[in-house]
């Protein structure tokens, strides 16, 4: 497979940086750039596309954003808005020469937000959308865990957790212990942790706890950050260009909701993972990458 890493220079109001881009095989016509989640991740955990794609048909695009792993980390809260993340995606696009005529963008969880806002802001720049695993309200968001995914928790548990979130005892370990086994392996990867895949485990540990925490929160069980009021619902409509929205049953995110926007965009169509959840990229792997392939080769 034929493979090439380079540095992107990204230009802000406050100086310039550099970020991380790994590109995989080689297409004219289906170039896919990958935005992963958090804020604050890494594309790690993106791996899984090495198995699924690796025959060359589709050119894939790691990235770490700006603040992850591989890429600068300015460490100043001026530099995480939902804008300036619009921005560095569009320097990065036209550095690696993607256009309208092959450009692909996938944005999981948190990229998923800033998949759906690119697609507003530069509609003219994209070939095809893919949102995965994102709602378009985190209003939505919240409830469906405090309304669904809280309630199919042991009531004792859930109200252990409660009164160490109100605490703020995100750090705890007794919180760690309780969340892991009743969501994380529930509704983040579905199965025990000691078997996650080690690029999973190595973005967990990468991730950089002050841009998730302020933007995202302390916890994937529910949204408290800067982005807990935003809302692209409405919007949805507005996107014009052909757009996969990707659902999984044990999602944190409610996966009706997920079919509902794919409805909402106009040329917009539903996947469904019957047995994924929010990195159903590994637990439902097939689906998850030959229902993304299909997409781009039907596009």
């Amino acid at each position: 497979m034929q493979t090439e890493v380079r540095m992107i220079p990204i230009t802000t109001p406050y100086g310039e940086y550099r970020v991380w881009t790994k590109r995989c095989n080689s297409s004219p016509s289906k170039r896919l750039l990958l935005l992963h989640g958090g804020p604050g991740m890494t594309h790690e955990y993106f791996e899984s596309f090495d198995t699924y794609f690796a025959d060359g048909d589709i050119e894939y695009i790691y990235y770490d954003q700006l603040g992850s792993h591989n890429s600068d980390n300015p460490a100043d809260r001026k530099f995480w808005t939902i804008e300036r993340f619009v921005d560095e995606v569009d320097q990065v696009r036209k550095a690696l020469g993607l256009d309208a005529s092959n450009f692909f963008l996938l944005g999981h969880s948190w990229g998923g937000v800033l998949a759906m806002e690119y697609a507003l802001a530069h509609p003219e720049a994209l070939k095809g959308l893919i949102i995965s695993n994102m709602m378009a309200d985190c209003v939505d968001y919240q409830r469906y865990a405090d309304d669904v995914l809280g309630p199919q928790m042991e009531s004792g548990v859930l109200a252990r957790i409660k009164e160490l979130e109100a605490a703020g005892a995100y750090e705890s370990e007794e919180y760690e212990a309780l969340l892991m086994p009743n969501h994380y392996e529930k509704h983040v990867l579905r199965r025990p942790m000691d078997q996650w895949p080690a690029c999973v485990m190595h973005a967990l540990e990468q991730v950089n706890k002050d841009l998730y925490v302020y933007m995202q929160g302390p916890s994937e069980f529910g949204i408290s950050g800067v982005l807990a009021t935003w809302d692209r619902s409405q919007d949805l409509r507005k996107i014009a260009v052909p757009t996969l929205v990707i659902g999984a049953e044990y999602d944190t995110m409610d996966p009706l909701y997920m079919e509902w926007m794919s409805q909402q965009i106009p040329d917009g169509s539903f996947l469904y993972c019957p047995e994924g959840s929010h990195m159903a990229m590994w637990d439902d792997a097939e689906v998850y990458h030959n229902g993304i392939r299909r997409f781009i080769n039907t596009v």
